[in-house]
């Protein structure tokens, strides 16, 4: 079993990597053995720069892949003008995202990536994940995990959110933070 999660702020490239995994398991012929749940909204500007996405926006997939994408999902720290609105996102996000987890665990592939698993940590909910993590041999996955999307209008859902994904990560062999300064050895 391997268990690998993707770490780190907004626009640090979380989904482009995980693609690059993705594309090397889909070029040593796993494509039957893989199925996506992707959890992400859809790209969007923020602060001048594209984020974040869904994997079948930025790569064609073989049709052997089961993709299993929810209808509607945004991004409610960033759409969001009231509290209220907020949890009213955070929670239809989880109503679409919660049957195709549902889907995975009624037929589980070997192998399975997730995209922005943290949107559906903001509900407060976890269960779903954490037992497709364990139906699956070889878990793949990416989050948010910084301090650049903290405002929630008071709702808590940023604390939920990261309380989650620090449970996640502790059950990872694998967890690479791309929000981490990499340490330069030091001169001779």
């Amino acid at each position: 079993m391997k268990r690998a999660l993707i770490v780190g702020d907004v626009g640090v490239g979380k989904t482009g990597m995980t693609i690059r995994i993705l594309c090397d398991a889909l070029s040593k012929g796993y494509s039957r053995d893989i199925t996506i749940v992707d959890m992400a909204p859809r790209s969007m500007e923020y602060q001048g720069r594209r984020i974040g996405g869904c994997i079948s926006e930025m790569i064609k997939l073989p049709r052997d892949v089961r993709y299993l994408q929810p209808k509607g999902i945004v991004a409610p720290r960033l759409s969001a003008s009231s509290p209220s609105q907020l949890l009213l996102m955070v929670e239809a996000n989880r109503r679409s995202i919660e049957p195709l987890l549902r889907e995975f665990l009624d037929d589980p592939t070997p192998i399975l990536f997730v995209n922005d698993v943290s949107i559906y940590f903001q509900s407060g909910c976890y269960k779903a994940v954490f037992d497709a993590l364990e139906a699956s041999k070889t878990f793949i996955g990416n989050g948010y995990y910084g301090s650049s999307l903290s405002f929630d209008y008071g709702t808590g859902v940023s604390k939920v959110e990261r309380y989650l994904m620090e449970l996640l990560l502790s059950k990872m062999d694998i967890v690479i933070n791309l929000s981490e300064t990499p340490k330069t050895a030091e001169p001779i």
